[in-house]
């Protein structure tokens, strides 16, 4: 039975998310602040630590520089757990060497599926150490996905663009990865009666442009700017020869590759079997979480890109928006839309 260390300062979330990974099977060990966290981490050497950031005592920015100076604690996979949503604060977080960093609320799946890719990614990379020659790393030695983001920070080229303009266009030679440092991006191709549909979105912190790392490979679709968009870029030769030399890199880069082509999956499934209205709904409330909106908080989209990612008419869509204003679940202010009841329009899924 994996063992899990939870630092939650929150009495009644420390209780219930603790309930809930018993019931999945974890052994569960809790602290309720930082310092009583350091101490059970050593004592028990837990699988893995789950840890709330605004904390008495030691916040979790501490208890993570903490335990990665401990020889006996350093790798131990550690995830973060905060209301923060600042991109600033969740790179603050994955700069000390987090490996994952949940917002508050969470949903049950997402804490489950969070530990347990971590904690698989954690037993394959001791499988890879144990089996393997070791090999040098690079001059910068980077060590994890993170690290490799601030390498594109440090030695990409910066490029902005204006919402509406082309990161990139379908048929172009792909010889650059980016990475998204502000704004959102939307990926999409034309069918033959020239109907767009929207294959992806992506926002600040995000990977972009991976049709291929083979050489001479073109774009499969276009990215356009949804917003006011700054990206920095690589080379894939560049690229290829940091993943050459770092494993734990290219199993992390593995693992967020394979998350990505799981959500176009589910993309699929709604496009094909939901309803309009779920469909719909399902937008409205991605939209909301791309662009870091809070659930009252005016999305402005256009009606076009919104039907475009649900597989819609944009007819279908513009009636089904009038429905649910009258409802009373969003408003609706020329081209800006607000959410109004959350937690009912969630029940539309």
């Amino acid at each position: 039975m994996k063992k899990i260390l939870l630092i939650e300062d929150d009495v009644s979330l420390r209780e219930n998310t603790a309930e809930i990974l018993e019931f999945s099977n974890y052994e569960v060990i809790t602290a309720p602040n930082g310092k009583i966290g350091v101490e059970l981490a050593k004592e028990n050497n837990p699988d893995i630590i789950v840890c709330d950031i605004m904390m008495p005592e030691m916040d979790g920015y501490g208890v993570l520089q903490e335990l990665s100076t401990n020889i006996s604690t350093k790798h131990i996979p550690f995830i973060f757990l905060s209301a923060k949503t600042e991109r600033s604060e969740i790179r603050k977080g994955m700069n000390l060497g987090a490996d994952d960093y949940l917002t508050k609320p969470f949903e049950e799946e997402e804490l489950l599926s969070a530990i347990e890719s971590r904690l698989a990614k954690a037993q394959l990379i001791t499988q890879i150490t144990n089996s393997s020659t070791p090999v040098n790393d690079t001059n910068d030695e980077l060590q994890t996905l993170n690290e490799l983001k601030n390498f594109f920070d440090d030695n990409g080229s910066i490029h902005r663009y204006n919402a509406g303009e082309e990161v990139f266009r379908e048929g172009m030679h792909s010889n650059t990865i980016y990475l998204l440092l502000k704004g959102v991006v939307k990926c999409h191709k034309m069918d033959e009666d020239g109907k767009e549909l929207i294959t992806a979105l992506y926002r600040a912190d995000d990977f972009l442009g991976f049709t291929s790392l083979m050489d001479n490979i073109v774009h499969q679709e276009t990215a356009t700017a949804v917003e006011n968009t700054e990206v920095t870029g690589i080379s894939k030769s560049e690229l290829k020869s940091i993943l050459k030399n770092n494993r734990n890199i290219s199993l992390e880069l593995m693992e967020l590759l394979t998350t990505n082509i799981s959500n176009i999956k589910d993309q699929l499934l709604q496009m094909a079997y939901s309803s309009v209205r779920k469909k719909t709904a399902q937008t409205l409330l991605q939209f909301c979480e791309i662009l870091n909106k809070k659930p009252d908080e005016a999305i402005r989209i256009s009606r076009s890109d919104l039907a475009s990612v649900a597989g819609i008419a944009t007819e279908s869509l513009i009636r089904t928006l009038s429905g649910f204003k009258k409802e009373g679940l969003i408003a609706i202010e020329g081209r800006n839309i607000r959410i109004l009841k959350i937690n009912d329009l969630q029940q539309v899924i």
